[in-house]
């Protein structure tokens, strides 16, 4: 895509600053008694069949929340009878064939118009037999797979120590908290009866084993998987079931319970919950159990009930939407004293995480502090939350600044201590990169390390440059990283946000604030990648399968969260008067409702690279509300009253380089 022609059209301040005012009180209007702010986190299918999926394997069914459930899928389901991963993507054979048993289960036949077209993709695609092992261990719940046939999962693997490869703290949080408890799911091997089968869905094809070999590692890991399944063998019966492996099974059992959130979730993440509770049920623990009993009520926190449907949110973002809701307003003009910031600050503040969690086997002297993502998760802080929320505080005069400093000062010491080898940051651990995890049998569904990323790294760049220490020899480490991470075309890969615009949305304004020139190299080429790539309606966006295809690296249809990433790299490094960013800014002001948000199907977050999306409902205005805040600043356009101090702007060229 070529570098839009300079244009000599003006912009119209007092149409920007409406827009602004018009997105700002909506903002405002959306914070709860308490606070925070909290928008609806939409993923896929997958989350609400699985839910429906594991009730009936423990029999709480409820049949009306079935129907929601069931009206839900169905509406998600596209013309072609697939269902996607993302808005406007392709069918996906594992969510299709979840959807599928899920809508069965919910009484669908399989003779009805939507389920034959489902059935017709799920079989052009090679049937569940080329569905993911997830998907495949839902089906062995069910009789519907056989537990031989998938990749063996053992609960030994609780005995292996942090310092020996492969034990469960090489696992990203996610994965780990997932992981540890298929094992027991796996290891006891249940088979709920459910009353059909699937042979509409069945090839009869099934898929090469994988190759026996001693000269790489997914042909080692096959041989070990032939002898792990000769020992689970054993241990479903005799001397191994009775010692080993229950000493496993308890040991795992007591790790799953002490994971346990306060708000009865595992993580605060789906995966995780639904399968810690399987496996606990398994272990006996009736429905009545205080872990069991809180573990469903929470799920019912997670519900989005609408339309008569029910749908379920992955996880919930309180933390993060309420730190990026604060720091927006207070880029659109919102004072340090005003109550809705102090309020917002002040449930930041009694949200800091106080107790040691699985950070702490790799950093075992590190003193605690920081920020989780979720209302209840003291177990797994984050650093990019952290990095968010101290950046927040700052944004606010609360009444008793001291507790303020001394939470940013424990943020601190813990965000510097949880620093990679590399210089850079991960978000949830240091140094979690065992790339080998990916070869495991049952390594297919997404990420499973948490390496550090640029994005990340940006916003701890950012906040301690913020905090006064932009000379420091750790900010210039990190900068250093930053710079041999940018790729060619100039841009940053966007691991928690779609994709390259939101990399160098990142990246740009950190460097920046930490004391990079605006015409360094690094920064002029991320500008050039961002001029390259804005659409011809003015503004930037990206479609998610540039995980995957490189030739969609930084296109897309444009939506008003990526746009607004692009202009706070153009206003952070002094251009808020190019065209590029004056049409930027006229684009959202342009496509705004009534309502003072905007629309956005498109999923702009990422959870798994090239697996699993986020639809994050509050990033369509957060980001613009900073975005436009930062321009009509830059700019010189007094943002308390929304009096502009020139009535017409002219956008200064696109500079040629």
């Amino acid at each position: 895509m070529s570098t839009p022609p300079a244009t000599s059209a003006t912009t119209d301040t007092s149409v920007i600053t409406a827009t602004l005012q018009r997105a700002r009180s909506y903002l405002v209007s959306l914070q709860s008694e308490d606070g925070w702010w909290k928008g609806d986190l939409e993923t896929n299918v997958t989350m609400d069949a699985e839910d429906l999926m594991m009730r009936e394997f423990i029999g709480l069914r409820d049949p009306k929340d079935t129907a929601a459930a069931a009206r839900w899928i169905r509406s998600q389901q596209r013309e072609d009878g697939t269902w996607a991963n993302f808005y406007d993507g392709p069918g996906d054979l594992s969510t299709s064939v979840e959807a599928y048993v899920a809508l069965r289960i919910a009484g669908d036949a399989p003779e009805a118009p939507h389920m034959q077209a489902a059935a017709a993709f799920i079989l052009a695609k090679g049937g569940v037999e080329e569905a993911r092992v997830f998907t495949k261990i839902w089906l062995a719940l069910f009789g519907l797979w056989e537990w031989d046939d998938l990749p063996v999962i053992p609960p030994e693997i609780i005995f292996l120590p942090p310092k020996v490869p492969l034990n469960i703290y090489e696992f990203g949080c996610w994965a780990r908290q997932t992981f540890v408890a298929l094992t027991v799911v796996a290891a006891l091997r249940p088979g709920h009866p459910i009353g059909f089968t699937l042979p509409e869905l069945r090839t009869g094809i099934r898929p090469p084993e994988p190759k026996l070999s001693i000269w790489n590692w997914s042909g080692r890991f096959a041989i070990a998987n032939k002898l792990l399944l000769k020992y689970e063998h054993l241990a479903q019966s005799g001397l191994i079931r009775n010692t080993v492996r229950e000493l496993a099974l308890g040991l795992t059992e007591r790790w799953i319970v002490k994971r346990q959130e306060a708000d009865g979730s595992w993580g605060g993440i789906q995966p995780p919950w639904v399968y810690s509770i399987m496996a606990l049920y398994l272990r006996g623990y009736p429905l009545e159990h205080p872990v069991i009993a809180k573990a469903l009520e929470g799920f019912d926190r997670f519900m989005v009930r609408e339309n008569e449907m029910r749908w379920l949110e992955a996880c919930q973002s309180p933390v993060w939407d309420t730190a990026l809701a604060t720091i927006a307003l207070a880029d659109a003009g919102l004072q340090e004293d005003d109550p809705v910031l102090v309020k917002a600050s002040n449930w930041l503040l009694g949200q800091e995480v106080t107790v040691r969690g699985d950070w702490a086997v790799r950093k075992p002297d590190l003193p605690v502090g920081g920020w989780a993502f979720e209302f209840a998760n003291d177990n797994y802080p984050d650093v990019d939350d952290t990095a968010e929320v101290v950046l927040a505080l700052r944004r606010a005069r609360l009444g008793d600044q001291r507790a303020v400093d001394a939470a940013v000062a424990r943020a601190m010491v813990w965000v510097k201590g949880m620093v990679s080898q590399k210089g850079a940051w991960g978000a949830f651990d240091a140094d979690n990169i065992r790339e080998l995890l990916y070869e495991l049998p049952f390594s297919d569904f997404g990420a499973v390390i948490d390496p550090p990323s640029a994005d990340v790294t940006a916003h701890v760049v950012e906040m301690l440059a913020h905090e006064g220490e932009a000379e420091s020899e750790l900010v210039q480490r990190a900068i250093g990283w930053l710079r041999s991470e940018q790729e060619e075309d100039g841009a940053w890969f966007g691991r928690w946000g779609v994709n390259y615009v939101y990399g160098v949305g990142s990246v740009i304004p950190a460097l920046i604030s930490a004391g990079v020139s605006g015409e360094d190299p690094v920064v002029a080429r991320g500008l050039d990648f961002l001029r390259r790539h804005q659409n011809e309606d003015g503004g930037w966006g990206e479609d998610i399968r540039s995980y995957d295809d490189p030739s969609l690296r930084g296109q897309g249809h444009s939506t008003a969260s990526q746009t607004a990433w692009a202009l706070l790299a153009f206003v952070a490094a002094g251009r808020a008067d190019e065209d590029a960013a004056h049409r930027g800014a006229q684009f959202l002001a342009s496509t705004q409702l009534e309502s003072g948000g905007w629309d956005e199907p498109y999923y702009t977050g990422t959870g798994f690279p090239g697996d699993f999306y986020i639809n994050y409902h509050l990033y369509r205005l957060v980001f613009p509300v900073s975005a436009l805040g930062r321009w009509c600043s830059a700019l010189g356009i007094d943002l308390g009253t929304g009096i502009p101090a020139r009535s017409l702007v002219q956008p200064a060229p696109t500079p040629s380089r």
